[in-house]
C-alpha cells in the first residue's frame, strides 16, 4: 500500500480556517482580510461596473433625446480638402449648409459625404435651439460605450479594494516580523 507525503511545495488549502493550536491570532485575522478582500473586491467591482455602465446609458439615451435629424441644403460643394479643416480630415469632407430650425434659418460647417454638389440634401442632427451636435449613438454603440466603460470603472474599483486588501496584509506582516523579531531577542541568545 502507497502512502503519501506532502512535501515542502505541496499546498495545503485553506489551512487558515482549519484547527490547529500553532495558529495566532494575526493568521486568523489574516485568513478574514483574505476572504473580506475578496468579497468586496467582487461587490465593488459589480456594483461600480452596473452604475457607471447605467449612467453612460443614461448620459447617451438623453443626449439622443435632445437631438433630431434636420434636413439641410449644402451651400457649396463637398470637396475635401486637407487645407480647408486640417483636424477634422478623416474621410469625410466639410461644408457649408443651410437648414431651417426654431428662430429662423441657420448656415453651418458640418461633415458631409465627399462629392456632393451645392444644392444637395443631406441630414444635420441638431439640438432644440438648431445648433447643429454629432450625430447620436446607435443602439449598439449605446451598449458597447456602456460595457466598455462599466468593464473600466469596475475593475478599477476592484482593483482598488485589492489594493487596500493587499496594504492592509503588508502591514500585519510587518507586524508579525516585527514581533518575531523582539521574540528572537528573547530566545536567541539562549541558543548560542
Amino acid at each position: 500500500m502507497a502512502t503519501t507525503c506532502r512535501t515542502a511545495g505541496t499546498r495545503v488549502w485553506l489551512w487558515r480556517w482549519r484547527r490547529n493550536p500553532l495558529l495566532r491570532r494575526s493568521d486568523r485575522l489574516e485568513a478574514w482580510i483574505v476572504l473580506v478582500t475578496w468579497l468586496l473586491v467582487l461587490l465593488a467591482g459589480v456594483l461600480a461596473g452596473r452604475a457607471a455602465a447605467g449612467a453612460v446609458e443614461h448620459g447617451l439615451a438623453v443626449r439622443a433625446a435632445r437631438s433630431h435629424p434636420v434636413r439641410a441644403v449644402l451651400i457649396q460643394d463637398a470637396v475635401w480638402s486637407p487645407k480647408d479643416v486640417p483636424a477634422y480630415a478623416d474621410g469625410g469632407a466639410w461644408a457649408k449648409v443651410r437648414w431651417s430650425a426654431p428662430g429662423g434659418p441657420h448656415t453651418g460647417l458640418v461633415k458631409v459625404e465627399p462629392g456632393l454638389k451645392a444644392g444637395a440634401a443631406v441630414t444635420v442632427w441638431t439640438d432644440r435651439d438648431g445648433d447643429p451636435v454629432s450625430r447620436p449613438a446607435t443602439g449598439a454603440e449605446t451598449r458597447l460605450q456602456a460595457s466598455l466603460v462599466g468593464t473600466i470603472v469596475g475593475s478599477g474599483a476592484a482593483g482598488g479594494v485589492l489594493a487596500c486588501g493587499w496594504l492592509a496584509r503588508g502591514r500585519l506582516e510587518r507586524q508579525r516580523m516585527e514581533q518575531w523579531a523582539r521574540e528572537w531577542e528573547c530566545v536567541g541568545p539562549r541558543w548560542r
